[in-house]
This record gives structure tokens, sequence and C-alpha cells, in this order.
């Protein structure tokens, strides 16, 4: 692994930060104040990383357009009821992402979140300048499809075997292998290490900070 990479692109919920269990709370408060079945947690995990819509007309098949409209409303309303902080990173992220960055590496985001809200988690955890550049999913297509990732590579002019994507879910995973990119799991959030290894990364790590000792 060491000089593979030129780029890092990394998934942001579940395996930067940990938001997981929050995610699920207000997906299932919002569900149960709209009147619809409240999902199981591991339902609910399975649909992070896409994009909010596409994740509720997933978790909720059949679903008329108001009732989406009304679900995807009522969860941002929770969600941003938190206010987020560094604090809220995983153990270790942020030294980590300084000491990559400083090591040479170009860092970068690709994310199922909107821009408002990755723009207010980047200010909240003052990790902005940290990234060479953010892709969200309301901007690009929703994982598991690659454009997040072809955009990314294109921008900053790093082949694709430079480049390095790292999440937690199955769907960062299947992006990566739609872009023809190498992959590393991370376990800390929606999926588990038996799970994402279907989807043959380099290697599945118990938490983020550990891809240090790899690179």
């Amino acid at each position: 692994m060491k000089n593979r990479f030129d780029l890092i692109i990394f998934d942001w919920d579940g395996t930067l930060v940990n938001s997981i269990d929050w995610i699920v709370y207000c997906i299932q408060k919002a569900a149960e104040e709209v009147g619809c079945t409240v999902p199981g947690e591991q339902d609910t995990k399975d649909i992070i990383g896409l994009s909010i819509k596409k994740a509720m007309l997933k978790l909720f098949p059949g679903i008329d357009e108001v009732t989406q409209e009304q679900l995807v409303k009522r969860y941002s309303e929770l969600f941003f009821s938190q206010t987020i902080t560094q604090n809220d990173l995983f153990a270790g992220v942020y030294p980590m992402l300084k000491d990559l960055k400083q090591a040479g590496y170009q860092l970068a985001v690709a994310t199922g979140k909107n821009r408002v809200g990755l723009d207010r988690a980047l200010l909240g955890t003052q990790t902005d300048e940290l990234f060479a550049i953010t892709k969200c999913a309301d901007e690009t297509m929703s994982k598991p499809n690659p454009t997040m990732l072809n955009k990314i590579v294109e921008h900053l002019d790093v082949s694709k075997q430079r480049t390095l994507m790292v999440g937690d879910s199955i769907h960062d995973l299947q992006m990566a292998t739609n872009a023809e990119i190498a992959s590393i799991g991370v376990a800390c959030g929606a999926h588990s290490e038996t799970t994402l290894k279907h989807f043959n990364p380099l290697f599945c790590l118990q938490q983020t900070h550990e891809l240090l000792e790899l690179l």
C-alpha cells in the first residue's frame, strides 16, 4: 500500500463521522410521525449512503410523492436539530486527515448527503480546508452510480489507479467497483466487516484512523 495512491476519497456519515445511530433515529422518528411503518434498525442502516429521496423510496416502497416529501422534510428537521462539531468525528479521524494531507495526499469526500448538509457538517467539524474537493448526491447521482467518483478524479486530474475510496457501506464499495477504483471498507458504520467483504475491498478496518497504518 505504500506509495500506491495519490488521492483518497472518503464517505462522510459512518466513515468520518459517528452519525449512524442518529440517522437511524431520525428516519424512524420521521416515519412514526408521518404515519409510515417504522423500519427496523438494520433495514434503516442499509439505505444510509444513498441520496435521501432514493433512500426513502427504497425504505418505504410504494409511497406517493406527497408522503415522500413529508418524510424527507421531517427527517431533515430532526437531523439538523442537533449541532455537529469536531467531537462528532470518530476518534483519531481529525489527526489522521491532517497527517494524510501533510504527507501529500489529496483528500476528497463523496457522500449521499446534499450540499447544504455537507457544508454545514464541514464547517461544524472544521474540516473544510482539508479536502481538495467534495461531491454530494444532489449535485451528481446517488451511490452506487460512479458519477461522484468520476467527477472527483477528473477534476483533480488523478488516475483511477492512484485513487482509493474509503467507506462504511455497501453503496460506497459498489460505487468504487463501478468506477473501477480500489476501496477499503470500515466496519464502524452502517455495515459489518462480513457484509463489506462481499464487495472485495483491499482491506476492511475496524476504525477509519487505522488507514494511517497502511499508507
